[in-house]
């Protein structure tokens, strides 16, 4: 039985949210303010943290930001008012590993808890990627152009790892969306975007030729130029 705990200062949201989760079979945990939030998770362990961004005191953010500087790599689900292209980006450079626009439906919040619990035995089976000079290490999280290192944040490596999966093969952004974020954004691709133009940034800024493509109408394509 997973552990989720949810960290919130609405009562009303938290006891919905510990409804909804135990009736579903968690062990439900929870917390009103972050730092009781990061005793609760050196304590107990959960296996994912629903985790709302504005807080009193040590916000989200703030939760986040202590988390991924201890090496800590709890799943976490950023949840917020907040939804903006813009916010969206920050909340996941900042180390959440999906991200839930308030207010929202229970069913949304469970298929997301349950994408991301689904997560960790997938990633566990990568092996080293490999396509036209670019690698990617999964051990090291190492990525290399050439001879050119280059450091990636958390979802641009699981971006460039899924691309490197499937090399030369056409994908669409909605599964990208799917496979990378385990879920869609309702039809909005901007954030897909973004981090593509990230990775582009990142994998030419030694003037290479460009590896990923874009297939109008479609979605993207590792493939070199023809």
């Amino acid at each position: 039985m997973a552990t989720i705990l949810i960290v919130d200062d609405d009562p009303k949201l938290l006891k919905m949210l510990q409804r909804t989760l135990m009736y579903e079979g968690f062990r439900v945990l929870s917390a009103t303010d972050g730092n009781t939030a990061l005793a609760e998770i050196q304590a107990h362990r959960p296996d994912v943290v629903v985790l709302d961004w504005l807080m009193p005191g040590l916000d989200g953010l703030g939760v986040l930001a202590r988390l991924r500087a201890a090496g800590d790599q709890t799943l976490v689900l950023m949840l917020t008012a907040r939804d903006s292209v813009e916010n969206r980006v920050e909340g996941l450079e900042s180390g959440a590993d999906d991200y839930l626009v308030k207010p929202f439906a229970p069913a949304e919040l469970l298929a997301r808890v349950h994408a991301l619990l689904r997560r960790p035995a997938v990633a566990g089976r990568d092996e080293a990627l490999a396509y036209a000079g670019l690698t990617l290490d999964p051990l090291t999280r190492e990525t290399q152009r050439g001879d050119r290192a280059f450091d990636l944040t958390s979802k641009e490596y699981d971006l460039l790892r899924f691309l490197m999966r499937h090399p030369r093969q056409v994908l669409s952004r909605e599964q990208i969306l799917q496979d990378v974020w385990g879920y869609d954004f309702g039809g909005d691709d901007n954030v897909l975007e973004v981090y593509i133009g990230y990775l582009r940034k990142k994998t030419e800024a030694g003037g290479e030729p460009r590896l990923i493509q874009t297939v109008r109408g479609v979605g993207y394509v590792l493939r070199e130029d023809a």
